[in-house]
Formats: structure tokens, C-alpha cells, sequence
């Protein structure tokens, strides 16, 4: 597991989030810890490294 931090495009908080690196394309929801907003992310990773990670804001 690796310990990724981005911004919530909804609070602007800075908060983490735990990436599994063994599966390679990854996207999911999760909610932002700070605001619990739903956030979907997708993420990608090459040989266990990280390669692309985006957030969305999910409307409500």
C-alpha cells in the first residue's frame, strides 16, 4: 500500500488516501475524509510505481 495525498475539489483540504499498487488501473469512490464528500478517483501504476492519479468531484 501506498500513501498518496491530493487536494478535495470540494473542501481544498489536503487528505490521503491508501493505493493498492499491485492492481494497475484502479477507479473507484470514496469519500473525502475532511468534508465526506464523494470523490472518484482513478488511478494507474507501472511495475508498482505510480503513473497517473485523478480526483473528481461526483455531483449530489
Amino acid at each position: 500500500m501506498k500513501e498518496h495525498f491530493f487536494q478535495c475539489p470540494f473542501c481544498w483540504e489536503s487528505v490521503s488516501v491508501l493505493l493498492d499498487s499491485s492492481i494497475p488501473n484502479q477507479k473507484y469512490i470514496e469519500d473525502c475524509e475532511v468534508c465526506c464528500n464523494p470523490l472518484e478517483i482513478e488511478v494507474a501504476f507501472i511495475n508498482g510505481e505510480l503513473t497517473d492519479f485523478n480526483v473528481r468531484s461526483i455531483g449530489q
